[in-house]
């Protein structure tokens, strides 16, 4: 039997409090529970832990970490779009806690794909600053754990369809961490030219593929489809880390990317078969929540396959 596909979120997503009027709301992630329950059975269910502040250094600097939990404690928003709350710092540090359990996971031979239903969100942190709704960079704290358990290269996928300029900030000079991402351009937060590649030992190991407003299925798909095996392939890494945004849905209120429900489908399938290495798809953007729910949905069915 073949390792299985495991699934985690938990309660205390819902109570990171962003304001009635917020994007990034609880309401994301109960709609992907609503849509997911019939999958679950199907599923391993894992639990969070909460990240060790050890872990959260190994990406962001000691400032960032004391700079997040004052602004938990004093219920300050770090800025207009990123809101602390009295739940914030267990959020956050549960948020990334999923992506240690996950690689644990993956590690122990438990399961071989990982879906992480996480909030806060985490790719726009970098390592001196929360931004973008995000307050810890979930996937690179994952990526730099993964590296202590063996998982010596990593690649992330990023197909938010905002730029992950955390995630790229915290790797840009680090060869054995390679960055694809996808995103729209120009959007925020402004940073993901396709010049964008790296410097010193990280030179190279940055891939940036931005797209006009009004790109749909065609251009993103048959990107995914023709040129992420071939630069997976070259890289060799020993797992697989996504940034899964769904805001490059055409219903999504934020952005202006038209990719389909099935376009998002066919990106899913080309990640998967793009190698056999263990894989964990943590969750970002998208803020349609039927869309969302949908294409969360996709993801798990094509993770089941």
């Amino acid at each position: 039997m073949k390792p299985s596909v495991a699934y985690m979120t938990d309660p205390i997503y819902l109570l990171h409090d962003t304001g009635p009027w917020h994007p990034e709301s609880p309401e994301r992630l109960k709609a992907i529970e609503r849509r997911v329950a019939p999958l679950r059975e199907r599923l391993t269910t894992l639990s969070p832990i909460a990240v060790s502040e050890k872990l959260i250094a190994s990406v962001h600097s000691l400032e960032h970490i004391e700079t997040v939990r004052a602004h938990c404690e004093s219920l300050e928003p770090i800025d207009a779009d990123t809101i602390c709350s009295a739940h914030s710092w267990e959020a956050a540090l549960k948020a990334a806690g999923a992506g240690i359990v996950a690689v644990d996971a993956l590690h122990q031979g438990t399961a071989h794909r990982v879906f992480c239903a996480v909030r806060p969100p985490g790719h726009h942190a970098t390592i001196e600053r929360s931004m973008g709704f995000c307050l810890f960079n979930n996937v690179a704290i994952a990526a730099r754990y993964a590296q202590t358990k063996g998982f010596k290269k990593v690649a992330i996928v990023d197909f938010d369809v905002h730029h992950g300029n955390g995630t790229q900030d915290i790797f840009y000079d680090d060869g054995t961490v390679l960055y694809f991402s996808t995103h729209q351009s120009p959007a925020y937060p402004g940073t993901g030219s396709a010049d964008e590649r790296g410097v010193g030992e990280g030179l190279g190991a940055t891939f940036n593929f931005p797209f006009p407003p009004g790109s749909g299925d065609s251009e993103l798909v048959a990107l995914y489809e023709e040129r992420l095996a071939p630069i997976l392939e070259e890289f060799s890494p020993d797992i697989l880390l996504v940034s899964a945004g769904y805001d490059l849905h055409e219903a999504d209120p934020l952005a202006q990317l038209e990719v389909t429900t099935e376009g998002v489908r066919r990106i899913v399938r080309a990640i998967l078969k793009s190698s056999e290495i263990p894989k964990i798809f943590m969750l970002e953007g998208g803020y349609d929540t039927h869309a969302l729910a949908e294409c969360v949905a996709v993801t798990i069915e094509e993770m089941l396959q």
